[in-house]
């Protein structure tokens, strides 16, 4: 096929992918399913409920699509095995309850897709998985090589080993992340929601049927990042995951496990996220919406022009203060003099280091204190602007 026929081909599939009606011809999709869909404290893993899904999901692997599916549920699926009646809060029993819990729903996913001839597989990641460099070409590579061969790669955060300073937090931006990672043409987020709605929908709010920008959720409540019950999620993990995959080129559709089928028809359920922009490395977005920010610098007007205008480097003549308590290789937030955050950034230097530097260029601090002084406080490679 020459290159023309390809440029073709992708523009039509981008248009198609302008509205959730190109959700039916799209030939490789992300689908994430929350633990509340698939697991409860009480019962353990659903097994009808989880069947249900992987009816849906095969059929439409066996019609041609790749799908990757993002499962929550390990942590949950332990609970009943361990004689735990609630989601532990320490690390080290949720770590324990990963271990248990996910030999046990990927046995169920296995079983459930084998009875329509499909091959599925397990696939942990970790943050760091994403975000360096060697892990992140070992994943993209892996996650290729399963979706050639057939195979339906089923993704989950790896609980077992991750600790709090590591983790995604929750499986929604992990599959957004997953996403950008194997270039997805959609995302799809399942959930027990089936929409997001201008308000409680028990008092008769309207559905929100598309999102094309942040700025359409103005004034909206949607809700606290967690969740009760087994998941660790909400409404509010939904949305913003959503809005990191439009926000970089792939749209996203919220809605219900129960729409699942719908969903992947191309129907009008859910909220459609429009996309928003342009891809970029999973790097920076991990450094825009994952990273641990750990302290702030504040810039003064000549900085925040050279780093957000001219796409400079941070040098410490442009910062007037420092806050935090950081290590070189920390992630900071970077703010004008009015406090307005409008960038990340991975600094070069301890906390302790930059208050003797503020203000001071870099040919002067070599000279004073050193050569191991000349380097840029956050260099451009390492640095994202945010809303951008």
């Amino acid at each position: 096929m020459s290159a023309e026929s390809l440029g073709l081909q992708e523009t039509a599939l981008i248009n198609a992918l302008e509205s959730r009606s190109g959700i039916a011809t799209a030939s490789r999709i992300v689908v994430k399913v929350g633990s509340s869909s698939l697991t409860s404290v009480a019962g353990g893993i659903s097994e009808e409920a989880l069947k249900k899904l992987v009816d849906v999901l095969a059929q439409r692997r066996l019609a041609g699509t790749e799908i990757i599916l993002v499962s929550s549920g390990a942590i949950s699926a332990g609970l009943l095995p361990l004689g735990l009646s609630r989601r532990p809060k320490d690390l080290a029993t949720q770590q324990a309850a990963a271990s248990v819990g996910q030999g046990l729903l990927m046995a169920h996913y296995n079983q459930a897709f084998a009875s329509h001839g499909v091959t599925s597989s397990q696939v942990l990641l970790t943050a760091e998985d994403l975000t360096r460099r060697h892990q992140y070409v070992n994943a993209h590579r892996a996650l290729e090589r399963l979706l050639h061969l057939g195979v339906v790669p089923i993704v989950n955060e790896n609980d077992t080993v991750a600790t709090h300073e590591i983790r995604f937090g929750d499986n929604d931006r992990l599959a957004a992340l997953v996403a950008h990672l194997i270039k997805a043409d959609a995302l799809i987020l399942l959930s027990d929601v089936d929409s997001l709605y201008d308000g409680p929908p028990s008092q008769g709010a309207s559905r929100i049927s598309q999102v094309d920008s942040p700025e359409d959720l103005e004034g909206i409540v949607i809700g606290s990042a967690g969740a009760a019950g087994v998941g660790t999620g909400g409404m509010a993990t939904k949305v913003q995951a959503a809005l990191i995959a439009a926000e970089t080129g792939i749209p996203a559709l919220v809605t219900s496990t129960a729409q699942a089928a719908a969903a992947l028809a191309g129907e009008d359920v859910g909220t459609w996220f429009s996309m928003s922009g342009n891809k970029r490395p999973v790097r920076m977005l991990w450094l825009a919406h994952l990273a641990d920010i750990r302290g702030r610098l504040v810039l003064d007007d000549g900085a925040v022009r050279a780093v957000s205008e001219r796409h400079k480097s941070l040098l410490p003549a442009g910062i007037t203060s420092v806050s935090g308590d950081f290590d070189a290789g920390d992630a900071v937030e970077i703010s004008d003099a009015h406090g307005n955050v409008f960038a990340h950034g991975l600094v070069n230097y301890r906390h302790s280091d930059l208050p003797q530097m503020l203000g001071r260029s870099t040919k002067e601090l070599a000279k004073d204190l050193g050569r191991q002084f000349e380097r840029v406080v956050v260099h451009v490679d390492d640095l994202v602007l945010l809303n951008v």
